[in-house]
This record gives structure tokens, C-alpha cells and sequence, in this order.
């Protein structure tokens, strides 16, 4: 076996799956990828339902925390990220969004030629195999497999019935020309299972080409350079430190959190910052762990009786044994929902061109991340802010490779934050007004007495936290000095060193983010492709 390899992508995320997967289907190149965890191909990752064993706690997880936020009166808000091939795609609730063009039309407007909507289009096309829809904007036959929830959750249907009380507009399809309105979200899965993105690149292949080498609970510590050339990295497996060589490229796909942290370790950030904690500067680059963006969120909750919910109760254990018979005889039922079978994009005022919250509705009664339990079964809508102004970073707290990094989202750093949630809390609570779901609610969990903007904005200051979207800490730009890479992912200042994951956004996508990042490495692979045939 060589340790040496044209590309050594460090990461299985959705970013770093997918270009690992492009990149070895030509058997003349060779990849070798790594992640600091495991296959992640058994049950608990590919039952839908068993997110919930992931995202509260260490299984397939970092499980980070934030430092304390100023925004939040001082709290230390969760950061869940994938661990393991497929990264958060193998832990998320699987809804499949794109964001909207506009998005995409502001990266390229900032100086970033290639990344357009019109641009970017193909690349989620190619990725995309969607049983429900085609024409101009869908794929068919690429291996991220998108279809509609298989739960047949009668709740869905009250949904769609309080949107048409509350006179938002339905909309089947989130990723056509427009996605304003709420309606039933798509997932990433396949026959009732989680189609992770490992599921979809790396699974299939692991052992039929020759070219690509695959390593699990593999660590990166450092990234290797001579001069400004990145030739290789360092890992640690077990308790064995080893080495891979890349003599093309080191492809950094290690997320919006973990891909700054490592260029840190490696000597590549800010030189001052780095020096304090006695770490050689390689190229001094200010913007490695700047400009993070996530999305802000708070969650009404509520206790109910309808059956169709889950929660801690005997009343609803009949159901959970029906659904697990179900699921292992047809792949379908209650155990194949994501939780946020439901939701959509709205406006907080009419004058907005583009929707500026983001609504998920879940099958459960969730407290800070589920973590806090209660008994009885309900349900929770989920209100995010799609384009926060706040920005915070990602730092070292040490050099120890080991130690996780000090994240710090600024949530409602910026006031007019704030007042966004304030009127993405009204426009939640009118549609939780409406009266089919009125009709659901037993007790109201964190919102009963809340009636004024002032009462709203304390309780959003005790409440809100990340919906799961980190990106923007090596953001991708032209002319900017706090630009980390440039429009082909290319590290300003480094040879064979490229960046392939969320963290190139130089803003925050209004929607989920994982099928962006996939977007992402489908167009690295491209980009890559075409500079070896043209070299």
C-alpha cells in the first residue's frame, strides 16, 4: 500500500466526500481520504428516525460548544457536527434545500466568476437523483439520492390545512423558481434510509477501486509543507501518529469549524494570533477562522394528544413498536421521518424581495437540542433567520490538535438580528394561531405570557441557538483581504492546498446547507478535473 497519493482530501464530510468520490472515478488518479471517525454504515445512521440518538449526544458527533455568547445573556449555546463519513449529512435531519438563486447571484457579485445561480445550477443537477420532480431544475441519476418523506404522517396534512387558514401560499417544491410558502420538505433519503453523502460517493466504492483509499478514525493533526507547498499530512490513528503524501493537492474538507482549526495547527492564519500559542507562521492569513455565520433559532414548543407525535410516553410506545415493525417490513412509517417533516420560507415584511425566516416543523417536543427531556409527547416549529448580519470566528484555544476550537457564532451580536427573530417569532406564532393547529396544542411549553416585543426579544435572548448551518470561516473572494481562498478554492498564498466545504461560503445560503456543500464538491471535482487536462 503507498502512502503517497495525488490527493489527500482531510474530512468525509458532504464536502469532502464528494470530491473524493468525483476525483477516483478516473482509476488513473489516486485519492486517499480520511476522517477522524468511523464508516458510520450501520443502523443508527441510516434509520431516519435515530437522529435523535445522534444529535444529543457523542454518537457520530463532536458535539462542540460555543464560548459564551454576549447576544444570549452569556449562554453557552451546542454545536452538533458529524463525525464519521458523511459528516453531518450522516447525522442532520436530511431536508433537502438549495437556498434561493439570489444567494448564489451575491457570491458572484462579490468577484466570485463561476458561482452564479445559472452557474452553480448544473452542479446540484449532477449530484441529484429526485424521484418526485424533474424539468430545468431537478436531476435524475446522479448518486444524492431526494424523495419525499415516506412517514404518511397525517399531521402533514394539518400543516398544509393551517398555512391555508393563515393564508401562506403551499408550496410542493422548494428548489424551483421561487420557494416562498411552507409546505412538505424533500429528504435525502432512499427506500426509507438516510442517503448520507458517504452513502451516495464513498460507500459504494470503497472496495472496488484500487485508487481509493479510504481511513476511519484517522485524525488530522497538521498539514505538511516545504516552503509554501502542501505536500502532504499528518494524522493519528489509535495511538499511532502517520503521514500521507499528496502530489497534486491537500484538499481540506474538514468544515466550517475543524478546516480553520486545522490551517491554525498548520501555520496558516493569523501570525499574531498564532504565536501565542507558539505556532510557526507558514503564511500569515487574518481572514482562516473569521467571518463565521450561522443560523439563529428558537423553538415553540408544545405538549399534545394527537398520536401521531412522539415524545416520553406509555401512550405512545404502542406506536413506536408498530412503526419498528413497519419500518423493517416495508421501509416506511414513523420511522423514516426526519422530525422536520414540514416548513418552509417566509417574509417578515412585504418589502423584502426573498424570504428571510426559515420555519421547520418537528415531530417531537424538542428542548434545547432534545437534551432536556419531557415527559409526554408534542410537537415544535423551528423560526431561523436566513441571513444574519451577526459575525463571529473560530479560533484555537490551544496547539494541541486534539483540544476542540473556541467557536464563537455572535448570535444577535447585530441588533437588527434581533429584530429579525422578533418578526419571525410573530409570523410563527400567527400560523400557530391558526386553528388547526390550535387544535393540537395541550400546553404551551416556553411562549404562555409572552405578549409584547419587548417580552419577545428577552425570550429569544434566553432561547435562541443554532439550527445546524455553520459556514464562512475561509470564505472564498476576490480584492478582499479577509478572503481564505479564491473562486477555484485555491488558499491565497499556498501551493497544492485547496479548500472544499462549507466553510468557502463568503455568506450564509438561506436554507439548510447541506446540499450546498455537496454543490460545492461536485464543482471542486470539476474544477480539478479540468486543470489536470489542461496541465
Amino acid at each position: 500500500m503507498t502512502d503517497t497519493f495525488d490527493f489527500v482530501v482531510v474530512g468525509g464530510g458532504s464536502g469532502g466526500c464528494t470530491v473524493a468520490g468525483r476525483l477516483s472515478e478516473d482509476p488513473q488518479t489516486s485519492v486517499a481520504l480520511l476522517d477522524a471517525g468511523g464508516k458510520n454504515d450501520n443502523w443508527v445512521v441510516t434509520t431516519p428516525f435515530a437522529l435523535a440518538l445522534m444529535v444529543t449526544g457523542s454518537i457520530n458527533n463532536w458535539a462542540f460548544n460555543t464560548v459564551p455568547q454576549a447576544g444570549l445573556n452569556g449562554r453557552i449555546g451546542y454545536q452538533p457536527r458529524g463525525k464519521g463519513l458523511g459528516g453531518s449529512s450522516a447525522i442532520n435531519a436530511m431536508v433537502y434545500i438549495r437556498g434561493h438563486r439570489s444567494d448564489y447571484d451575491q457570491w458572484a457579485s462579490l468577484g466570485n466568476a463561476g458561482w452564479s445561480f445559472s452557474d452553480v445550477l448544473p452542479y446540484f443537477k449532477r449530484a441529484e437523483n429526485n424521484a418526485d420532480f424533474d424539468g430545468e431544475y431537478h436531476g435524475k441519476g446522479g448518486p444524492l439520492a431526494v424523495n419525499k418523506l415516506r412517514t404518511e404522517n397525517p399531521v402533514q396534512q394539518i400543516f398544509l390545512q393551517a398555512a391555508q387558514e393563515g393564508q401562506f401560499r403551499i408550496r410542493e417544491d422548494f428548489n424551483a423558481e421561487e420557494h416562498e410558502g411552507l409546505g412538505i420538505y424533500q429528504v435525502t433519503q432512499k427506500n426509507g434510509e438516510r442517503w448520507s453523502a458517504a452513502r451516495a460517493y464513498i460507500h459504494p466504492h470503497m472496495n472496488s477501486r484500487a485508487n481509493l483509499r479510504v481511513e476511519t478514525t484517522a485524525q488530522a493533526t497538521r498539514i505538511l509543507f516545504e516552503g509554501k507547498r502542501a505536500v502532504g499530512v499528518e494524522y493519528r490513528q489509535g495511538k499511532e501518529f502517520k503521514q500521507l503524501r499528496a502530489r497534486r493537492e491537500v484538499i481540506v474538507a474538514s468544515g466550517a469549524f475543524q478546516t480553520p482549526q486545522l490551517l491554525m495547527l498548520s501555520g496558516v492564519g493569523d501570525s499574531a494570533a498564532l504565536g501565542k500559542h507558539g505556532i510557526a507562521s507558514v503564511h500569515h492569513l487574518p481572514g482562516v477562522g473569521q467571518n463565521l455565520q450561522d443560523h439563529p433559532d428558537f423553538v415553540f414548543g408544545y405538549l399534545s394528544d394527537n398520536p401521531n407525535f412522539n415524545g416520553l410516553s406509555l401512550k405512545a410506545l404502542p406506536r413506536l413498536l408498530r412503526g419498528i415493525r413497519q419500518y423493517r417490513r416495508e421501509r416506511r412509517g414513523p420511522m423514516t421521518s426526519n422530525f422536520a417533516e414540514c416548513g418552509g420560507f417566509l417574509k417578515t415584511r412585504p418589502d423584502l424581495e426573498v424570504p428571510d425566516v426559515q420555519l421547520h416543523f418537528g415531530m417531537a417536543l424538542t428542548d434545547d437540542h432534545g437534551r432536556k427531556r419531557h415527559k409526554g409527547t408534542g410537537f415544535s416549529l423551528h423560526v431561523c433567520q436566513l441571513r444574519p448580519k451577526s459575525r463571529g470566528q473560530v479560533a484555537l484555544a490551544s496547539a494541541d490538535p486534539f483540544a476542540p476550537p473556541l467557536i464563537d457564532p455572535n448570535f444577535l451580536g447585530h441588533p437588527d438580528d434581533l429584530e429579525t427573530m422578533v418578526g419571525g417569532y410573530k409570523i410563527a406564532k400567527r400560523l400557530l394561531d391558526t386553528p388547526a393547529l390550535r387544535a393540537l396544542q395541550k400546553q404551551d411549553m416556553f411562549t404562555a405570557g409572552v405578549r409584547t416585543d419587548d417580552d419577545i426579544r428577552k425570550l429569544l435572548r434566553e432561547r435562541v441557538d443554532t439550527v445546524y448551518h455553520p459556514v464562512g470561516t475561509a470564505r472564498m473572494g476576490v480584492g478582499d483581504p479577509m478572503a481564505v481562498v479564491d473562486p477555484r478554492l485555491k488558499v491565497y498564498g499556498m501551493e497544492g492546498l485547496r479548500i472544499v466545504d462549507a466553510s468557502v461560503m463568503p455568506t450564509l445560503i438561506g436554507g439548510n446547507t447541506n446540499a450546498p456543500t455537496i454543490m460545492i464538491g461536485e464543482k471542486a471535482a470539476d474544477m480539478i478535473k479540468a486543470e489536470m487536462r489542461a496541465g
